[in-house]
C-alpha cells in the first residue's frame, strides 16, 4: 500500500520538475527539440511515467 504510494508521490514529484524544467526554456530552445509549450505538459508525463 505504502509502496504505491511512494511511487505515485515520486512519479509526480518527476512530472513536477519536467514542467518546471521545460517552462524556463525560451521559445527557441524548446523548438530545437521539437517540443511546443502547448506539449510540455505531455512531454512531462511522458517522462515521468516512463
Amino acid at each position: 500500500m505504502f509502496g504505491n504510494v511512494r511511487q505515485k508521490y515520486s512519479s509526480w514529484v518527476s512530472y513536477r520538475r519536467a514542467v518546471d524544467e521545460l517552462s524556463r526554456l525560451s521559445s527557441r530552445e524548446l523548438d530545437d527539440l521539437g517540443i511546443s509549450r502547448s506539449d510540455i505538459k505531455f512531454v512531462a508525463r511522458r517522462s515521468a511515467n516512463g
